[in-house]
């Protein structure tokens, strides 16, 4: 008699089937990678069972039971509804109020954000006037808390997007010095511009800031954006500052670049919530990445055991970043949403998350 198998997912977003034996072997070896490569403990058997079962649940979409909900928070504002599907939006046309309270008011969120359609700190500079406006005349309406979001994207101030030189370019050309000299300059330059659009936009009566992406750019990256985490912090001391990042372990691009004399290259989640603490963030969105060629187990697995240690390990909430090509979910533009829900249970009531 054939052995029964179930529906699953490959982390490309394909449908497959596998057995409960293989999907259990896939988890042991996603929790014993994430445990060798962070040098964590792995899941317990209890906590591998208890993944196996919400894999192997036949139901397409799977919940939280009752009394396990957690807050539900959103990045990149209206563009999951304006945007196309390449940046998993919907491509409806439709204002920046009206998705506000369309999340608020039909989809049950429990935050959200203002959002410029690059998403980065550098483009919202010039037009921080008119994001003021906005932030204001929508803090009219809204009653969930309403913060202003961005990506530090540090990689908008290297040539040719910005005035320094950029650090692959000068070490593919042998010049170290130089490319950490212009790596540490772009940092300081990322600190004092968020600072000053994150100043301006809670001046405007916004509630918070959610910095997403952090180190997308590597550990210099990562450096600017604590730095303008901590001066926005000391000029609101009351604000909601989410970091959000962008990756399980943090580039060394720079390689020796410190914060607070910590160097942060090569900091995995349970690890970066500590300096996230110590730059003044109240909430740390840890990321696991998805490796497409495994399978959803293998990827949830992995994911889990990264963020129940940095939960444990954090004194701050800790909401995990569940979408494309992170936290367990396939890298795919609209996520399946049996591999959706499977992840965020998991999360919640396995690796203990206090938001998703």
């Amino acid at each position: 008699m054939a052995a029964q198998e179930f529906y699953t997912r490959m982390g490309d977003g394909k449908r497959v089937t596998m057995t409960k034996e293989k999907i259990m072997a896939d988890l042991q070896a996603g929790t014993a990678d994430a445990a060798d490569m962070g040098t964590i403990p792995a899941l317990t058997a209890d906590d591998l069972e208890r993944l196996l079962d919400i894999i192997c649940d036949r139901n397409r979409v799977v919940a939280v039971e009752p009394g396990n909900e957690v807050v539900l928070t959103y990045d990149i504002g209206q563009l999951d509804f304006t945007g196309d599907n390449g940046n998993s939006g919907n491509g409806v046309d439709m204002g920046r109020l009206e998705a506000a309270l369309i999340h608020e008011r039909a989809l049950g969120a429990d935050t959200f954000e203002l959002a410029h359609s690059d998403y980065s700190i550098k483009p919202v500079k010039p037009v921080i006037s008119m994001e003021m406006q906005t932030m204001e005349e929508i803090q009219q309406e809204i009653i969930a808390p309403f913060f202003y979001g961005a990506m530090p994207n540090m990689g908008l101030y290297y040539a040719p997007d910005g005035p320094y030189g950029n650090p692959a370019d000068l070490m593919r050309e042998f010049k170290i010095d130089e490319s950490m000299q212009q790596s540490e300059l772009a940092a300081e330059h990322l600190a004092r511009d968020i600072e000053y659009v994150g100043n301006k936009i809670m001046a405007a009566g916004a509630d918070g800031f959610d910095f997403d992406t952090m180190a997308s750019a590597g550990d210099a990256d990562f450096v600017g954006g604590l730095k303008g985490v901590e001066a926005l912090r000391k000029a609101n001391p009351l604000a909601y500052i989410n970091t959000g990042m962008a990756g399980e372990s943090v580039m060394g691009i720079h390689g020796g670049i410190e914060f607070h004399g910590k160097t942060v290259a090569g900091l995995f989640p349970h690890q970066q919530v500590k300096v996230c603490e110590e730059a003044g963030a109240n909430v740390f969105g840890a990321v696991c990445n998805t490796n497409t060629s495994k399978s959803l187990a293998w990827n949830m697995a992995r994911a889990v055991t990264f963020v129940k240690e940095c939960v444990k390990q954090a004194s701050i909430p800790v909401h995990c970043d569940l979408g494309m090509g992170v936290g367990g979910i396939p890298m795919f533009e609209t996520p399946p949403i049996d591999a959706v829900t499977r992840a965020s249970k998991a999360m919640v009531e396995i690796a203990k998350c206090d938001g998703v």
